[in-house]
């Protein structure tokens, strides 16, 4: 454990101004605190955050973070207050131990949900103070060095795996990559301790075998400068054993395929030199084809900036050298830390703004998402993925996680881009809007103000701001279906049972259903989770006991040619997958008589009034509601009509239905080969037809051509 003294002498060996007086005053003040506690290993707890303020020391952060690392704990673990933390070490000591607090108070009902809000409230915090972060950071990776003292097994990989789902993503975020390969390997020494100890041997055995092979090949590239008049500093670093491990899984690959397993570093004193240090490089060894990147001139997200090239090196050896200025060497070993930001409040390097743009992302992610657990699986998505990088036409460069498509790239450029794209170019071309983007493209998004988001792009879409957006929009705009269709039931149950729909009657039924607005209480009739009767009784009691005046069409007479009720339920503007649902057994149109079913929390199912499967809810009639389609004649909607086509095995059969169908302005949306032997094909064809007359006109026409057996509409 470092002593006061010492601690204190670290910090002013590189900041001759830090507040001594504060240091030795959060020192005694927290190991007064924790007294007598004593952690899982048997040291006293006071070690924790005595080690805790030595890590943050080691990054050279102001005298401010230090005296939270040293009382970062008191408040939850102690009696110590908020209040007394202020009063004896000021406003801002306060507010950033209020930051690194774990709300340990706050009960919630799942460990997963307890996660998702700690992470909420650090990130909150973190957006007014990167240093909140850093000592967060700090705390957890004292708690993974001692993770072994842990007795719980179970606990172990919990922490294990928080730590490899957030923490270690987190401070690469930042650029604090030393910390993040040590938070990593820890956590994968706890959650796949055989695959971590194999590798570690594998490192072992390969170090025994080569002997001074790493001093040797750094003296060959130090002199092979140095000819050169190059100079700079040459590293040798070996890489940990989960870096390794995840090289060999993502690549597929075997470890004595892995070329980096000690990556080389040269150290130049400026850009210039650097681009010239590399020319000797690729002058005296041979490079891999395929292996070069060049992150000086495009930063990675988190700001780093270096060289990356693989070479066969000295002794024939694949090697990969590592070329980057000091101030970018320091950048990538501390992050956010190498530059003070924190103290400085502005910095002229241009990374910082690009640096902390995830930050204002990821509280764009808390803003849209519906709860902390949703939150969660977003930002998980969106720090823990290998990035692309893609430009604007403008030439703007755009970060996204690999596999992004041009709906994350819109999302990522503006969020009114995103909910207003209909289409993207790709490198001039236009492409699906489901591609996935690749290093280097250019995307120009295609936008339409009257269009809005499409529910269906949360099956393709990967970053985590892109499907909360998407979330957003499908939660307020199902919310609005609902009560329109709920609006609707509402007032065709009161007709039925001869009520007048006034406000003083939804007022009443209001109060004794407990709803607060009747907006509430017609989404819960459109949701199915309320029933028109059950509105009715709750208005008037007497008149639910009576018959309804009218009923939807009994199962005996559905075959019937009886036109829908003048008060059937409207499913126009209704849209489809929300609060109604087109029954995929027997794929209803516009002209044909159609009934209603309701399901808790699905809204309504729509089915042709003669669909074999309406026999399953003969027994449960309150779930029946009458509609009608009341579509705009001057602007069709287009649905899907199923065919079941049988043709001939023979050249052009396949051409000659297709053209049909396009002749009459139908497009075919699918294509299913059922069915084949030597001479005939039976093919089940989906057709996008405005109303059951247009698909009648397809079929008719089928039947007409010679080269095609049998057409049916599909049923079931």
């Amino acid at each position: 454990m470092i002593r006061q003294y010492e601690l204190v002498e670290q910090v002013k060996a590189y900041d001759p101004s830090a507040d001594e007086e504060a240091l030795n005053r959060a020192y005694v003040f927290s190991m007064k605190a924790h007294g007598t506690q004593v952690r899982a290993s048997g040291d006293p707890y006071f070690s924790h955050p005595v080690e805790v303020a030595g890590i943050l020391a080691g990054m050279k952060l102001d005298s401010a973070s230090i005296v939270t690392g040293l009382l970062h704990d008191t408040v939850e673990d102690t009696v110590a207050t908020l209040d007394e933390i202020e009063d004896l070490f000021g406003p801002e000591i306060g507010k950033l131990v209020d930051g690194v607090t774990k709300l340990s108070r706050i009960e919630l009902q799942s460990d997963d949900a307890r996660q998702a809000e700690n992470f909420r409230k650090l990130l909150v915090a973190m957006s007014q103070d990167i240093r909140v972060l850093l000592v967060k950071l700090a705390d957890r990776l004292h708690n993974m060095r001692t993770l072994k003292f842990v007795p719980d097994p179970d606990k172990r990989r919990r922490i294990a795996h928080e730590t490899m789902e957030i923490y270690a993503p987190l401070a690469e975020r930042i650029g604090m990559q030393r910390m993040k390969d040590e938070l990593e390997d820890l956590a994968f020494a706890e959650i796949n301790p055989e695959a971590h100890g194999s590798v570690r041997a594998r490192m072992d055995f390969l170090k025994a075998q080569g002997g001074d092979l790493v001093e040797r090949i750094v003296a060959e590239l130090r002199a092979t400068l140095a000819d050169a008049g190059a100079g700079g500093e040459v590293q040798g670093r070996e890489k940990r054993p989960y870096s390794i491990w995840r090289k060999m899984e993502r690549k597929n690959i075997s470890f004595e395929q892995i070329s980096d397993v000690v990556a080389f570093r040269i150290i130049m004193d400026s850009i210039p030199r650097c681009y010239a240090a590399l020319g000797v490089v690729h002058g005296a060894y041979a490079m891999v084809p395929g292996r070069f990147k060049d992150y000086i001139s495009t930063p990675k997200p988190n700001g780093y900036q270096s060289i990356h090239s693989v070479v066969y090196g000295p002794e024939q050896q694949r090697i990969e050298v590592q070329i980057r200025s000091r101030n970018m060497h320091d950048y990538a070993e501390l992050g956010v830390a190498a530059h003070w930001i924190y103290k400085s409040g502005s910095t002229n390097d241009p990374r910082e703004g690009k640096q902390y743009r995830w930050v204002r992302e990821l509280l764009e992610i808390l803003e849209h998402a519906s709860g902390p657990e949703e939150f969660l699986e977003h930002t998980k998505l969106e720090m823990f993925q290998d990035q692309v990088f893609c430009f604007t036409p403008k030439g703007d460069l755009i970060a996204l996680p690999r596999g992004a498509t041009p709906v994350d790239f819109a999302y990522a450029v503006h969020s009114q881009v995103g909910d207003t794209c209909v289409g993207a170019k790709i490198n001039g071309k236009l492409k699906p809007l489901r591609t996935q983007l690749a290093n280097g493209d250019q995307v120009e998004v295609i936008c339409s103000k009257s269009h809005t988001p499409s529910p269906s792009w949360e099956s393709f879409v990967v970053t985590g701001r892109a499907r909360s957006r998407i979330r957003r929009f499908v939660r307020s705009q199902q919310r609005q279906q609902y009560a329109e269709l709920g609006r609707s039931i509402f007032e065709r149950a009161m007709h039925q049972y001869g009520l007048p729909t006034d406000v003083a009657g939804l007022a009443n039924a209001r109060t004794v259903l407990k709803f607060k607005t009747n907006e509430d209480l017609y989404e819960a009739l459109g949701g199915g989770n309320l029933t028109g009767s059950a509105v009715v009784e709750a208005i008037n009691p007497a008149a639910a006991l009576k018959p309804a005046a009218q009923k939807v069409v009994p199962l005996a007479r559905r075959r019937g040619a009886e036109p829908a009720s003048a008060h059937a339920v409207p499913i126009k503007g209704l849209i489809p997958g929300m609060a109604v649902h087109f029954a995929a057994c027997c794929h209803p149109l516009p002209g044909e008589r159609i009934v209603g079913i309701v399901t808790t929390g699905k809204g309504v199912t729509i089915h042709t009034i003669d669909c074999e499967t309406l026999h399953t809810f003969e027994e449960t009639p309150e779930r029946w509601i009458d509609v009608s389609w009341n579509l705009d004649s001057a602007k069709p909607d287009v649905h899907i009509g199923r065919i079941n086509v049988l043709v001939a095995n023979q050249p052009g059969t396949l051409g000659n239905m297709s053209t049909l169908i396009g002749k009459h302005l139908c497009n075919i949306s699918n294509l299913k080969i059922t069915n084949r032997s030597a001479d005939f094909f039976e093919i089940l064809v989906d057709v996008e037809v405005r109303d059951v007359r247009h698909l009648t006109s397809i079929i008719a026409a089928l039947r007409a051509d010679p080269s095609i057996n049998a057409v049916e509409r599909a049923r079931g």
